[in-house]
């Protein structure tokens, strides 16, 4: 049954608003960096080795918590992400859906308390970003490390092929026929990844970053869809 559920939860359809971001896809189109499927491919592949190397090291950090000296400990989580999110559409983008994300699993999970933790974050006064809500409310509600990383990869993939068929820059057999092959370096990709903690996290797809400081000089075609 928790593989049922955990379908539920990356399903496209739960409104986290993950959707309306591309993440530096579409200015990476519009600006020229991306001009056929083979550079779409390599963009893919950067954008989640950036994701295996910045997000997964915190997810990791955030399930190895200890009771006992959790506050300070999520403290400097919580501190050290919102430091190395310099992208400023990214580090808005990155705070609503931490606040979709929480509402709607605490509808899910009511009995999980899931409500105390954006009260920590507001008591803390530290800014509630997705990555470390996401893994928080994962394992309070009984998932894997190895869960929340699958899930998390899945979802990034999902919505960048997402954002391309919608931009109608690939076709949607096109682009669910790209997102199935990708899934076939998942494995590979957390090799190296998969145990680090959050002081070992590092952005390493430098033209991405470009490319997402500058979504906000664009005229956005995914929102006028």
């Amino acid at each position: 049954m928790k593989f049922t559920r955990l379908l539920h939860l990356v399903d496209s359809a739960i409104p986290t608003g993950a959707f309306a971001y591309s993440y530096g896809l579409e200015s990476s189109i519009t600006f020229g960096l991306i001009k056929n499927q083979f550079g779409l491919r390599n963009y893919l592949y950067a954008f989640l080795q950036q994701a295996v190397s910045m997000e997964v090291p915190f997810i990791n950090s955030v399930f190895k918590l200890e009771q006992e000296d959790l506050n300070e400990q999520l403290a400097q989580i919580a501190e050290a992400y919102d430091a190395m999110m310099l992208v400023p559409v990214l580090h808005k983008a990155s705070l609503v859906q931490a606040k979709n994300w929480l509402r709607l699993l605490a509808t899910f999970y009511p009995e999980a308390g899931l409500t105390e933790i954006g009260a920590w974050f507001r008591e803390q006064e530290l800014a509630m970003h997705f990555v470390p809500v996401f893994a928080l409310c994962l394992k309070r509600t009984g998932f894997s490390v190895q869960d929340a990383q699958g899930m998390y990869l899945h979802m990034a993939l999902r919505d960048q092929v997402s954002a391309a068929i919608r931009l109608g820059f690939i076709g949607p057999m096109e682009g669910h026929k790209l997102q199935h092959d990708f899934y076939s370096i998942f494995e590979n990709l957390l090799e190296k990844h998969a145990d680090k903690e959050y002081h070992e996290a590092c952005r390493s797809a430098f033209l991405l970053d470009t490319a997402q400081a500058l979504h906000e000089d664009i005229y956005s075609k995914l929102f006028q869809n």
